[in-house]
């Protein structure tokens, strides 16, 4: 797990690098177009092949489990052709009648943006069925390295490109085409190493079926995320111009909602993503080979650890967020909307480790209800509550919908395994150590701030908190981060 974290650690880095370029080079307003173009492309790509990879993975763990190790051809080809016979005619469709799907947009600039990084659909489609391969091979410095390869071309190409960007249109247009660069990038040499280390293509006779039957509830989950995050990019802009503002405005609020501020919310999904990464096949094996007690260790530790990331991330984002916001974008609408929905993280990092968790349990079909039931109210928060509260209504909808799934999700996965994790203790606790670290972040802040310059006083007091949070933890012996590392 370590060279997968160290690796998404970097990736996420360098992403964090090109969203505060993006912030500065392309404006609140461009920020705005281009994460509309993106939610509408995102939303597409979900659609063709979201649920394909973590399926491909686990059919292989399936099939090595029962000593079938060479159907992993025949999944993978499934995989192949179901990708491409999904995302085809969507490409095609858009790119021949885009003109006609312009009216989703409340901003016409943004199917131009849209229309650039249409090619990368079937192509990542494609790469995704190889990433789940190389997920369910256990071959997770590959997929980590290429992961972070395409970080890495997407940050150098976007940089080239929208320097001296002559408008917000023109830049977020750039922003797109080395999102496509990207993308043809990472296909290209997963689709070289796959076959460099003896991979092949045949018959998918007697894979398509399982495939699809296990593939389409997480799609449709999937996709219904996708969805919602357009449909939100679509009408938050429009709802806010009944709370008064005019449509610059409120693109410029929702460019900074979700181009800076949603980023520094996400950052606990990094470890969390790592720790699901590795997690997910190692639990598909206990599952299918009854390894009962493992599989209940294994669950215990990845809930307690996912909180405990967040636990320690968002005393720093409560107290200190205004000032993170101005010295990591120069915006002070950043800080305060980072400071208002910090507290997303914690139960976002539980819904997000137990999703992954109960779909290598093959429970994908309950992973998509418990979503669509934390939707629902996210949905009724971006359209009654933004006219009154404006951009506030997402973080409060955002905040409603993770605790509704996470705590579903929490309740199926005791459900499921035969001996019973124990975790809710640990997550009651490590919500309740979030009041004092706070208060020491505010207090410590404002002793600090009166003598030291912000940017100074600012990463004293969170490094501070952080360590103030974690004894917390240690003191009452809730985890033991030497025995964890080793274990990893």
């Amino acid at each position: 797990m370590a060279v997968v974290t160290v690796a998404s650690a970097i990736e996420r880095a360098l992403g964090f690098i090109y969203r505060v370029y993006l912030s500065r080079a392309l404006g609140a307003e461009g920020v705005g177009i281009y994460q509309i173009s993106v939610s509408v492309i995102g939303l597409i790509m979900t659609l063709t092949s979201s649920g394909i990879p973590i399926t491909v993975s686990r059919i292989m763990t399936k099939h090595s489990a029962a000593r079938e190790g060479a159907r992993n051809y025949k999944t993978f080809t499934a995989g192949v052709i179901l990708s491409i016979i999904a995302s085809a005619p969507i490409v095609f469709a858009l790119t021949a009648f885009g003109n006609f799907f312009s009216f989703i947009f409340t901003d016409k600039r943004c199917m131009s943006v849209l229309t650039i990084m249409l090619p990368g659909v079937i192509i990542t489609s494609v790469y995704a069925v190889i990433r789940g391969y190389f997920w369910g091979e256990k071959k997770f410095f590959t997929y980590s390295a290429i992961e972070l390869l395409e970080e890495a071309v997407m940050l150098i190409a976007g940089i080239i490109l929208i320097n001296n960007a002559v408008s917000a249109e023109a830049g977020a247009k750039r922003a797109g085409l080395a999102v496509l660069i990207s993308y043809a990038f990472s296909f290209a040499a997963a689709t070289i190493v796959y076959f460099m280390h003896g991979g092949k293509l045949k018959s998918p006779k007697g894979e398509l079926k399982p495939l699809i039957s296990s593939a389409a509830p997480i799609t449709l989950m999937r996709t219904g995320g996708s969805l919602i995050n357009t449909l939100i990019a679509v009408v938050l802009p429009a709802r806010l111009l009944l709370y008064g503002l005019t449509g610059q405005e409120a693109m410029s609020d929702y460019g900074v909602l979700s181009g800076m501020v949603i980023p520094l919310i996400y950052i606990p999904s990094t470890l969390i993503g790592s720790i699901a990464l590795v997690l997910v096949p190692e639990l598909a094996d206990n599952f299918y080979r009854n390894n009962h007690v493992t599989l209940k260790n294994n669950v215990e530790k990845a809930v307690k650890v996912s909180v405990f990331i967040s636990a320690l991330i968002i005393p720093s984002f409560l107290s200190l967020g205004k000032n993170i916001g101005q010295m990591v974008y120069g915006n002070a609408a950043a800080g305060i909307y980072l400071r208002a929905g910090a507290i997303i993280m914690f139960p976002m990092s539980i819904s997000l480790i137990t999703t992954s968790m109960l779909n290598s349990l093959n429970l994908e079909k309950k992973t998509m209800l418990s979503f669509f039931a934390g939707a629902i109210p996210l949905l009724l928060c971006v359209y009654f509550l933004s006219p009154v509260v404006g951009v506030y209504s997402l973080i409060t909808g955002l905040t409603l919908s993770y605790t509704i799934t996470a705590t579903i999700n929490l309740i199926l996965i005791k459900k499921t395994c035969k001996v019973k994790p124990r975790y809710v203790d640990f997550i009651i606790a490590s919500f309740v150590f979030l009041i004092p670290s706070t208060l020491f972040g505010y207090l410590l802040n404002n002793v600090l701030g009166a003598f030291l310059p912000y940017v100074l006083s600012t990463v004293i007091a969170a490094a501070a908190v952080t360590a103030f949070t974690y004894a917390f933890f240690t003191v009452f012996n809730l985890i033991d981060l030497k025995d964890l590392f080793k274990k990893a």
